[in-house]
């Protein structure tokens, strides 16, 4: 059945192409918070291991809601390692870095998803596709908010 909600479908295919980039950034910085609360280790233990627990948490949340969203415009949500190799802009962690070094990857990430998601906006804008700028919208506070608490625990 023909989707009929008032974005036709060059816009609906491509806010979901920009959200696809957006759930691989996602699952991919969900991916690396998790392995560095697994992973991390010294004086800061315990204090990052929880708020690592509290970001993965909040990012497998926050996943399901990017690929709904994705559906829900007419399109397959990526869900596979390999596709969101090709899509991510954020880097695999293949080692085990010491506690300083997860946070300022972890900056690197939440920024990274910002950015993506900062990108996403204006096709979405024009498209009038208000429940997407509202996804939008809450994934850059929650991630703007991520990165100001891990910076500023680098005394930044």
């Amino acid at each position: 059945m023909a989707i009929d909600i008032g974005i036709s479908e060059h816009d609906r295919k491509t806010i979901a192409d920009g959200l696809s980039k957006l759930l691989a950034d996602s699952y991919t910085l969900y991916l690396k918070t998790h392995n560095y609360h697994w992973n991390v280790t010294g004086p800061m233990f315990n204090t990052l291991h929880l708020m690592f627990e509290q970001q993965y948490t909040e990012l497998a949340l926050a996943v399901d809601l990017v690929a709904e969203r994705i559906r829900a415009l007419g399109h397959p949500a990526p869900g596979s390692y390999k596709a969101y190799a090709t899509l991510t802009s954020i880097e695999e962690e293949t080692g085990s870095p010491d506690a300083t070094e997860m946070i300022r990857q972890l900056v690197k990430g939440q920024e990274a998803v910002v950015r993506t998601a900062r990108a996403v906006f204006p096709a979405a804008e024009a498209a009038n596709d208000e429940p997407t700028c509202d996804l939008l919208t809450q994934r850059m506070q929650i991630h703007e908010k991520n990165a100001w608490m891990l910076r500023s625990m680098l005394g930044q």
